[in-house]
């Protein structure tokens, strides 16, 4: 445990030493905070249209405001997430640090999930931050809080399986710039497999890591989604540990 600590203080560090952790943050927040107040002015336009007056008592801010936000904000984390992972282990390989860690008495496992867990710390960071936004929208409005923490926890299942893809992407090469096109292609395949098919009724619908989402921003745990996120998050992890410990012993 101490080593996974170890690694993920080291890794924390690395990312605000340079300006990627605050880049991504501000360009997280920003982006995040547009599509926010584009879907609450669309439904205080909606409270006060004509045409809307016959099902104003089936506006409410679940629907037209939260559900579309997280979902919005699943699409800016398949562009932002190739950035936080890229360069984990590819860095490694260009600076050759990689052969003083790999031979060092930490685990590759340990390493593996160290660095997992430092770039899930900052993905969690961006979506605290983000959080603001929906603290507004409950001191203003009465969004039904529950629909609200299981989107996050969707959220939260989804920037997992994303992170462990890129960090999979970035132990394929010393490029970082090629790692976040590998890890975008990977996240993007996975993202369109199926995202029109029904995920209840279809192989590709089910394979399709979008999907999965929707239950938990409806206020839905299921347990199918749930597992899917967990093993995805596992297999990702598993294949970088794999690939990891081949180059190892090169």
């Amino acid at each position: 445990m101490k080593a996974i600590f170890t690694i993920l203080k080291r890794e924390l560090k690395s990312y605000f030493a340079s300006p990627i952790a605050y880049i991504i943050l501000v360009v997280f927040l920003v982006l995040s905070g547009i599509f926010f107040f584009f879907y609450l002015e669309s439904f205080i336009r909606s409270q006060f249209d004509p045409r809307f007056q016959l099902f104003r008592e089936k506006l409410n801010l679940n629907e037209f405001v939260i559900r579309p936000y997280f979902g919005t904000t699943s699409v800016v984390l398949l562009f932002m997430i190739p950035l936080i992972t890229m360069r984990l282990i590819a860095e490694e390989r260009k600076n050759f640090t990689a052969e003083l860690l790999f031979t060092s008495p930490v685990r590759v496992s340990q390493i593996v999930f160290g660095k997992f867990l430092a770039s899930f710390s900052l993905f969690a960071l961006m979506v605290a931050l983000s959080a603001i936004y929906l603290v507004v929208l409950r001191v203003y409005g009465n969004p039904d809080l529950g629909p609200v923490l299981s989107a996050y926890l969707g959220l939260f299942l989804l920037g997992g399986s994303l992170i462990s893809a890129g960090l999979f992407a970035s132990s394929l090469t010393e490029n970082q710039i090629v790692a976040a096109v590998i890890s975008f292609g990977i996240l993007l395949v996975f993202w369109i497999l199926g995202a029109s098919s029904d995920a209840d009724n279809s192989i590709l619908g089910y394979i399709s890591i979008i999907n999965h989402l929707d239950n938990f921003t409806k206020g839905i745990i299921a347990l199918r989604d749930t597992i899917y996120y967990l093993s995805f998050i596992f297999f990702g992890l598993f294949l970088t540990y794999i690939m990891v410990e081949s180059q190892r012993w090169r």
